[in-house]
């Protein structure tokens, strides 16, 4: 009888060896695919924020080219703002200089009238003729002979160059000039052309060879100095 009870323990704690061994492979088995899982939550996670942190960079960059873009534009918006106000005020400048101008020139203009009509008729029956650098007449004249022969009409003998006219007679300020005044361009003994004022804020000349003997306005090529030798 004891030989028998003593194999029903040996059975018995087998039994319960076999029973403990699988329930200890599930437990370890559920820790290992929960350990799985974490890592691949935390690879996933970190790839998201990867991912986020890259969009994140994207956006800043892209934003700092818009800022950068932006400033560009708002520059070139100022720039041109200040050119445009330069041009208008010089506009608005060149304009108050042409009505003084003529404003000055109307008042001081009389009519021609003796000797100085002599001179205004001779240049103007030459108007249309053609501009030849060193010509005398009859038909073609350079801005000094058409000047030096309107005047030798009257009995004036002028010197047959710009510069030396230019130190003729007595010196006229601008506002002041008169009809038969000889007016010059660049500087006194130094003028490079010279016409005659005809009045009205107006000058004949022989321009340069494209436009031959014209009379033009003052305003649109104000003159440097003026002198009178009638």
């Amino acid at each position: 009888m004891a030989a028998a009870g003593a194999s029903a323990s040996a059975s018995a704690a087998e039994t319960t060896q076999t029973l403990e061994l699988p329930a200890l492979t599930a437990d370890l088995s559920a820790q290992v695919a929960q350990s799985a899982d974490a890592t691949q939550q935390a690879a996933a996670n970190y790839e998201l924020q990867a991912e986020r942190d890259a969009a994140a960079a994207a956006a800043a960059q892209e934003a700092k080219k818009d800022l950068a873009e932006a400033k560009k534009k708002a520059e070139a918006k100022k720039k041109a703002e200040e050119a445009r106000k330069a041009a208008a005020e010089a506009a608005a400048s060149r304009s108050s200089e042409r009505t003084t101008l003529s404003a000055t020139t109307t008042t001081a203009s009389a009519p021609a009238s003796g000797s100085v009509a002599t001179v205004i008729a001779f240049l103007k029956a030459q108007v249309g003729d053609a501009y030849v650098m060193g010509a005398t007449g009859p038909n073609a004249w350079d801005c000094s002979s058409l000047v030096q022969a309107a005047f030798k009409q009257v009995g004036v003998e002028l010197p047959r160059v710009s510069q030396d006219q230019s130190m003729q007679g007595t010196d006229i300020p601008l506002s002041q000039i008169q009809v038969g005044d000889i007016l010059y361009w660049g500087g006194k003994g130094s003028a490079y052309h010279v016409g005659v004022y005809i009045g009205d804020g107006q000058y004949l000349d022989a321009a340069n060879p494209s436009k031959g003997v014209v009379i033009q306005d003052l305003s649109g090529y104000p003159a440097s100095g003026a002198v009178r030798v009638l």
